[in-house]
């Protein structure tokens, strides 16, 4: 990984320093041509091959000097007036850096000893032009560094738009769980009242509890699974009321998941999906289980039961529809939800595994 990202970074360089280098002998031809116009001079190859060479080197040797000002003093610039002061103190040096490279290049080529640092004249000329080509080109990062800006506070504006749609959502969804579960409930009340008053007494009494915990909790999306475990046991409790013997619940969780962050109401419209549908009609020996295990990185969740199949072509109910569209906005394409009928009947869900 290393590898790849250090040939990134040299194919970056590469490319910068091609790009520059194509500036740098624009600027040379453009030079020479003026001062041939201006100057009144005649056109030599040799005063062209020079200027090329000047300003192709402090080109680069600016840019370069400036890449790093970037990667490494420009996270900790904040204040405008001191990146113009690094700016053209980058230009400087790398004005410094282009002179004297060119003047060991010359020192071969024309044969006469190099001096370091003794290139007065050159160094006020060549401060000239680039004191004018940096102020253009401070001009443009400027206003490449505002629309940078201004995209990424578009971005993050998007990011937070998305994340309040997206809580609206999750809000919207549990308010629609409840009065769900609120109408199966209040059904099963209203026909206990004649039949078995007690009963009826009971579930009423249950039911204010579940909705007392709701709704002090209605804002938040995730609860630790010990608590969901209590509200579907709370859940479990109104419903045993009601089937009496005919059902017989299992719930079996990983115990080192107690205080894992898990999503809010995700098992009672499972369970609730699977009384409705897959057990309504059973009279003696009817089994729901539902199983939480920790696997890797993942959380496994099952809803079992005995009773009438899952159909060929599922139409998922409101609750499980809304518990589906929860999952979705939780885990965006990093969950798994299987609807299997052998060897034995369950919802299967797997999420990611939260601290």
């Amino acid at each position: 990984m290393a590898f790849v990202l250090k040939g990134l970074l040299q194919k970056k360089i590469i490319k910068q320093n091609i790009k520059y280098t194509g500036v740098g002998i624009l600027i040379g031809i453009c030079l020479s041509l003026v001062i041939t116009v201006i100057g009144n001079n005649d056109f030599t190859f040799r005063r062209l091959f020079l200027n090329i060479l000047f300003s192709t080197f402090i080109t680069l040797s600016i840019s370069n000097i400036f890449s790093l000002f970037q990667k490494y003093i420009d996270n900790f610039t904040r204040s405008f007036w001191k990146y113009i002061v690094l700016y053209y103190i980058c230009n400087l040096l790398g004005m410094v850096l282009g002179v004297e490279i060119c003047y060991v290049i010359i020192s071969f080529i024309y044969d006469f000893p190099y001096e370091l640092l003794n290139h007065v004249q050159e160094y006020k000329f060549n401060s000239v032009i680039v004191l004018i080509a940096g102020t253009i080109m401070l001009f443009y990062l400027l206003q490449k560094r505002n629309s940078e800006n201004v995209l990424k506070a578009k971005e993050a504006d998007l990011i937070r738009i998305n994340q309040l749609k997206t809580q609206a959502e999750l809000q919207a969804l549990q308010s629609k769980i409840n009065p769900h579960f609120l109408y199966n409930a209040l059904n099963a009340i209203t026909s206990l009242i004649h039949e078995d008053p007690d009963k009826a007494e009971d579930m009423t009494i249950k039911l204010s509890k579940l909705f007392r915990y709701s709704i002090n909790s209605q804002q938040e999306n995730f609860c630790s699974l010990k608590e969901e475990i209590d509200i579907l046991n709370t859940y479990l409790a109104i419903e045993k009321v009601r089937f009496g013997n005919r059902i017989n619940f299992d719930i079996q969780t990983d115990e080192t998941l107690d205080h894992t962050q898990f999503p809010r109401f995700l098992l009672q419209p499972l369970v609730e999906n699977a009384l409705k549908h897959g057990l309504k009609d059973s009279f003696e020996d009817g089994f729901l289980a539902v199983k939480v295990f920790k696997k890797e990185h993942h959380i496994n969740i099952s809803v079992i039961d005995n009773g009438v199949p899952f159909p060929d072509e599922l139409i998922a109910g409101y609750g499980l529809q809304s518990t589906f569209d929860k999952l979705k906005l939780l885990y965006p394409n990093k969950h798994e939800i299987e609807m299997i009928n052998q060897p034995i009947k369950q919802i299967k869900i797997t999420i990611p595994l939260s601290a």
